[in-house]
């Protein structure tokens, strides 16, 4: 049990450690390499004028808005994420929530584009349909997952970065710390 402050940061200390990345064919990368080929890939995005698409549920909605937020403001490029109420509890509502993003992918998507994934089971449909329409749209993938370790998600990408622990705070603070790596190691160029 972890009841005080240092066994908490400890435990997501040790976590981050021992995050395990792999690419689309499922080889191990280390986080530096993997850290540079997600890097790549927005990279990649901005220099063709692509869009980066950042989805997730919940906390992992929290992170991909700030996210987003960061791509554009500080990598000066575009991206966009699929939370505007009004649009999506009309697609949850009428279509239901499971093929929400989808149809919203299917509508934005072009190829060439970025979609960054972030779901601490690595499997809500939502999420993984989304994912599935990008790859079908020509999109490049990097994934941000956690709990078991043979969550689909964690193989639908180009990058895929798994955190192995079924503790949500722990799992969305580590991807919350990672998309800031990527967002701060592009804000200066």
């Amino acid at each position: 049990m972890m009841n005080t402050a240092s066994s908490y940061l400890n435990e997501l200390s040790r976590l981050l450690s021992a995050m395990e990345i792999r690419d689309h064919a499922g080889q191990s990368l280390s986080l530096d390499e993997g850290g540079k080929a997600a890097l790549n890939l927005i990279r990649e995005a901005r220099e063709k004028k692509a869009k980066v698409v950042v989805v997730g549920n919940g906390g992992s909605a929290a992170i991909a808005s700030h996210m987003q937020n960061d791509l554009c403001k500080a990598v000066r490029m575009r991206s966009l994420v699929f939370t505007e109420q009004s649009l999506l509890t009309a697609l949850a509502n009428d279509d239901g929530y499971p093929t929400a993003y989808e149809t919203l992918m299917n509508l934005w998507a072009d190829a060439d584009d970025l979609l960054i994934a972030i779901s601490s089971s690595g499997r809500s449909e939502n999420i993984l349909r989304c994912a599935h329409a990008a790859r079908e749209a020509g999109c490049r993938i990097v994934t941000l997952s956690g709990f078991a370790a043979d969550n689909p998600l964690r193989s639908l990408g180009d990058v895929n970065f798994y955190i192995s622990s079924d503790s949500y705070g722990h799992v969305e603070l580590a991807h919350a710390a990672l998309s800031q790596f990527l967002t701060d190691a592009l804000k200066d160029e």
